[in-house]
């Protein structure tokens, strides 16, 4: 009875330690729980009753080398992956423990160097044309460094309990008790109050009902949970044609495509076809890794044991598929496949793939190569294949039937339906069916609001051509023209290249409200402005009068766009000509059937109709794709300047400038038509390739004059050195002369005192044309080497002698030899062409308003003491070879 008693009053003091410590820290978390599943704190062999034993002192001390060695198994999980080694008898393998206790996958990944192609790579490349990749080879291009499974992953019940895993064992009731318990060597862990409970070699699924009826000997009124900590590690074997062949230590989770995978799978001579796991000399199962890739199939990966084999044989029979296949690649066999077999292991064939025959290349008794063709069909698909077969799957050919090709300039252009009967009239039945997308696209741009001017302060540290918004709210200038060109389809070519050149204090940004150009180029436009062009080095000259009027009549910036421009928005249809191109299926021969069709579509001319066959190509030209006549053609003429009505004309057929500025109205009051300025685009162009030409030819003859003088064998280190410094100022300066751009002006020649418009030459028109009529300046310019650059108020029968003294004269840099005037017409007159009876008369030259006087500075020579010095030193090489011939004498 007293027993009795003494038994309860323990079992109701361990129940109250048991509830104080759950107050503090709940039940069944070690982490926490500063008992960490034992008892009594101040003694740890105090068992539930309260006493203590020798059994537990024991325990006590087991359980401390456990503790010592988890610490430092913890302690190793935490020095650097790569000086762990885990392959026994290799520097270069993977550790594929579980390297911690955290429960998350820590997995680095290498990338394996690639492996030469194989022979039956080259051979099919040599075939095929392309080198094909062995399927499932690139898998195994990054490898794991580490092999870390989730430690938080749940074991699955079959799996079988062993040494060194660790148990977490939760018990509560009519005794607490919560710990990390790990099975030693024999097999056994340890319960306190219970003792030592064989757990070796259970599966996981019964570990539960096994620890219960093992507590229950001594507890009743009692309920506990039991799952898996730490997995303890194996060792296993990777031979054969492995990649990187070895013993790894894994964790006891992994199955044999684990290992497989994290051991860097097999080389290229390795087969994944038929991998094999043996155990204690037997083959347990031959994994097929296709199986896995393309059918998703894991039915025969099973789980490793320690010292389990992974062996990889030779690869087997290999055949190969290209063409119009989803994965073209080298294919293993692993039995009797079929072409049908293989065409579904490579992704079957593509959308364009034809149905008509497949090109099978044999080889025959390992001699001979043979080829042959089979149909796509149930016949062809049940061909057995052989080692060494070389499959291509053929696309459809990209032809057409019954379909007439409509292109160019057209509303729709593509690919229409040809029925009997069909005439060019059922696909272009009017006007409207020949104006082009492109051209709405650009007529609808026209309307796109266009910005005020904008102010934009250079001096305060602001580009001026930054894009930005107004106080409106408005797109700036820049952005609405970036704006146009994202909406534009074709590329815009914007002529003002020398719109950043400007200077001044304050700029103003604008643009067109079309926001659009000719999709053919500057020809077809007027946009390239000589004007705001770079005029070929004349800025520093005060540039044509022409010029001046922009910059007078848009004050600030003049070298931005004008606000409003009219312009020819795309190409227009040139009526004279089309062509239907026809294939003949007899001889193969492409013939060309032109129709007017100008007669078709505005007159409605029968004969123009012509019929459509199937596979004709209909293609309808405008004015861009050939060159037509020039009275054909659309002209747009800009008059600026003194006119009575200036502004954009198009140009009526004949009509030459004379006529042109006759409807204009005429010329204005003070228009200076000596002064006036005609410039043109196919002028400009071919003005800018002569230059470019002669560029290159000064380039040229400099780089010949320096290598004749540095090959030379009298030039010394120090004439080298002086030729190289030219050389460096030779290349500036013709880097400089890249820059010039031409103008495209035409010098009309018309006499000084010209007023009236009968005056103009009759010259025939282009599209582009730009004529500027100036007002009559009151200045004549002189620039150059003179003391006074500056512009004198034109007098009457003024000559150049008499500004020269005005500007004070020339310096003593000035080549006098060498001034000229430039007119206010654009020729030019040189001092040696100017010559009287009494010798040169240049001085006594009487100037026009406008006109220009440019005094060049004198060019750079040698001096006097640099060529004695080079005389000398030849003299001085002369008497001492002759002196050398004396002694050899």
């Amino acid at each position: 009875m007293n027993s009795c008693l003494s038994v309860s009053f323990a079992l109701l003091l361990a129940a109250a330690s048991t509830v104080l410590q759950s107050q503090s820290y709940p039940p069944g978390d070690p982490e926490s729980d500063p008992t960490n599943g034992q008892q009594n704190p101040s003694n740890p062999c105090t068992d539930t009753l309260g006493g203590t034993s020798e059994t537990c002192a024991q325990n006590l001390q087991r359980g401390d080398y456990y503790e010592k060695q988890r610490q430092q198994q913890q302690g190793d999980s935490l020095e650097p992956q790569d000086r762990r080694p885990s392959r026994a008898g290799t520097s270069e393998g993977m550790n594929l423990n579980n390297p911690g206790t955290s429960g998350k996958s820590q997995q680095r990944t290498m990338s394996l160097s690639p492996e030469p192609p194989t022979e039956f790579q080259r051979f099919v490349a040599a075939s095929a044309g392309q080198l094909l990749p062995i399927y499932g080879a690139n898998l195994f291009r990054d490898v794991p460094s580490t092999f870390s499974p989730n430690d938080l992953a749940p074991v699955t019940a079959d799996y079988v309990v062993g040494p060194d895993d660790e148990l977490r064992v939760r018990i509560w009731g009519q005794v607490t008790y919560s710990g990390n318990l790990r099975v030693d060597r024999s097999g056994d862990i340890y319960l306190e109050g219970v003792g030592a409970v064989k757990v070796g070699g259970l599966q996981f699924s019964a570990l539960d009902q096994h620890l219960r009826a093992a507590v229950s000997r001594v507890y009743r009124n009692f309920d506990l949970s039991v799952d898996m900590g730490r997995i303890r590690s194996i060792q296993v074997y990777v031979t054969g044609q492995a990649r990187r062949p070895g013993a790894y230590t894994i964790s006891s989770l992994s199955s044999l495509v684990d290992a497989f995978f994290a051991s860097g799978g097999p080389s290229v001579q390795g087969s994944l076809r038929h991998i094999q796991l043996n155990r204690n000399g037997k083959t347990i199962t031959d994994f097929d890794l296709y199986a896995l890739l393309i059918h998703g199939d894991k039915s025969k990966d099973i789980r490793l044991l320690p010292e389990d084999v992974l062996y990889i044989p030779p690869v087997g029979a290999q055949v190969a598929i290209a063409g119009s296949i989803h994965n073209p690649a080298i294919y293993e066999l692993r039995g009797n496949e079929t072409v049908g077999d293989l065409i579904e292991l490579a992704g079957r064939t593509t959308t364009v793939a034809s149905n008509a025959r497949i090109s099978v290349e044999r080889v025959v008794d390992r001699q001979l190569r043979g080829a042959m063709e089979i149909g796509l069909d149930q016949e062809g698909l049940g061909v057995a294949l052989a080692d060494g077969d070389v499959l291509r799957i053929y696309s459809i050919l990209p032809a057409y039937q019954k379909t007439i090709t409509l292109r160019g300039n057209v509303a729709n252009p593509g690919r229409f339906g040809w029925h009997a009967g069909m005439h060019i009239s059922d696909l272009i039945p009017d006007r409207d069916s020949l104006v082009s997308r492109d051209y709405w696209w650009k007529r609808s741009h026209l309307g796109l609001p266009a910005p005020e001017f904008e102010p934009l302060i250079s001096k305060m540290g602001r580009d001026p051509f930054t894009p930005e918004s107004n106080r409106d709210g408005f797109t700036s200038a820049v952005s609405q023209d970036t704006l146009t060109s994202a909406l534009t389809p074709r590329k815009r070519q914007d002529s003002n290249d020398a719109k950043a050149e400007n200077s001044g204090s304050e700029y103003y940004s604008r643009t067109g409200s079309d926001g659009s150009e000719g999709s053919d180029g500057s020809e077809q436009n007027y946009a390239t402005r000589p004007d705001q062009q770079n005029q070929g080095g004349m800025s520093g000259m005060g540039g044509s009068l022409g010029s001046r009027v922009n910059q007078m009549s848009r004050p600030g910036d003049a070298s931005s766009a004008p606000h409003n421009d009219v312009r020819i928005s795309a190409p227009e249809i040139y009526w004279g000509y089309a062509v239907v191109e026809r294939l003949d299926p007899e001889t193969l021969r492409t013939s060309l059937l032109p129709f007017d069709l100008g007669q078709l579509v505005l007159k409605h001319d029968a004969s123009q109709n012509l019929a459509l066959e199937p596979g004709d190509t209909i293609t309808i030209f405008s004015q861009g794709d050939i060159r037509v006549p020039l009275e054909q053609q659309t002209k747009y003429v800009r008059l600026e300047g003194e006119f009575v009505h200036a502004g954009v004309y198009s140009v009526l057929p004949g009509e030459t400038l004379r006529d042109l500025v006759h409807r204009a109205g005429g010329l204005a009051g003070k228009a200076y038509l000596y002064g006036s300025e005609f410039d043109r685009e196919s002028t400009r162009i071919l003005q800018q390739q002569r230059i470019d030409e002669y560029v290159n030819r000064v380039d040229l003859d400099a780089e010949r004059g320096t290598l004749a003088l540095t090959s030379s064998a009298t030039s010394s280190a120090g004439s080298i050195a002086s030729t190289t410094g030219a050389r460096a100022a030779e290349q500036d300066l013709i880097s400089r002369l890249k820059q010039i751009r031409a103008t495209g002006r035409i010098v009309l020649r018309l006499p000084a005192n010209s007023k009236n418009i009968d005056d103009l030459p009759a010259i025939g028109l282009e599209n582009g044309d730009h004529f500027i009529v100036p007002p009559e300046p009151a200045t004549v310019n002189l620039v150059g080497a003179v003391y006074d650059q500056n512009s004198f108020e034109y007098r009457p029968r003024g000559t150049v002698g008499q500004y020269l003294l005005m500007a004070g004269g020339t310096d003593r840099d000035a080549d006098r030899s060498h001034t000229f005037v430039i007119r206010a017409d654009g020729s030019v007159v040189g001092r040696s062409s100017v010559k009287g009876l009494w010798g040169n008369t240049f001085n006594e030259l009487h100037l026009n308003p406008g006109d220009t006087i440019v005094v060049p500075d004198k060019t750079l020579r040698p001096t006097a003491l640099r060529g004695l010095l080079d005389w000398t030193q030849i003299f001085s090489q002369l008497a001492i070879g002759a002196a050398a011939v004396n002694v050899l004498r």
